[in-house]
C-alpha cells in the first residue's frame, strides 16, 4: 500500500464520516481526485482481503470507513463512553463552523445546555473564550486543530460543503 492511501485511511479513520472526493483531496492537498479514488480503490481491496473488523465503504461518490456490522454492537457499547457525547461534538461543530462566534449564538443554536458544554470544551482545552461585552467570544485552539488534524482552511471548507450539501 503507498503512502497516499495510508494517509486516506487516516484521514477517513478521525473524521469516522462520509467524505467526498473533492474533501480529501481537500484535506490532503492532492488536485487530481483520481488519483485520490485511485488510492482509494486499493486500500478498498486491501480491506476486502484482511481478517479485520473494519471495513471501507462507498456511497455514490462518497467514503467512510466503518466497523463491519458483525463487530457494531461492541463499537456502539464504548461510544456511549468515549471523550465527548454527541451534544458536545454537535456543539463544538457550531462554534468550529462559526470560529470565531459569540457564545450567545451559541446558546441561541444549541440550547442552555451548551454552557455545559462550552465548559467542557474549555477544561479539555479545544476552545477559548474571552469576555465581550456581557458574552464572550469563543475560539477553537490549536489543540482542536492538532487533535482532529485539520487545518483551519481545509476544516472551513469541507464544513462549509457539508452546510450546504444538508440544505439541499
Amino acid at each position: 500500500m503507498d503512502n497516499l492511501s495510508y494517509k486516506l485511511e487516516a484521514v477517513l479513520y478521525t473524521t469516522g464520516k462520509f467524505l467526498s472526493l473533492e474533501d480529501m483531496g481537500q484535506l490532503l492537498g492532492i488536485a487530481s481526485l483520481g488519483i485520490v479514488r485511485d488510492a482509494l480503490h486499493q486500500l478498498q481491496e486491501r480491506y476486502r482481503t484482511l481478517d479485520t473488523a473494519l471495513m471501507l465503504v462507498q456511497f455514490h461518490d462518497t467514503w467512510k470507513l466503518t466497523v463491519k456490522k458483525d463487530y457494531m454492537y461492541f463499537s456502539e457499547t464504548l461510544l456511549t463512553d468515549c471523550e465527548l457525547d454527541m451534544p458536545t461534538q454537535e456543539t463544538l461543530a457550531v462554534i468550529a463552523y462559526k470560529s470565531p462566534v459569540y457564545q450567545s449564538e451559541v446558546i441561541k443554536i444549541r440550547g442552555n445546555s451548551a454552557y455545559d458544554h462550552i465548559h467542557s470544551l474549555k477544561e479539555l482545552g479545544f476552545i477559548t473564550g474571552e469576555k465581550s461585552g456581557r458574552t464572550r467570544l469563543l475560539k477553537v485552539t490549536e489543540k482542536f486543530y492538532d487533535y482532529f488534524d485539520v487545518v483551519a482552511d481545509s476544516l472551513k471548507h469541507v464544513l462549509t460543503k457539508k452546510h450546504e450539501h444538508d440544505e439541499h
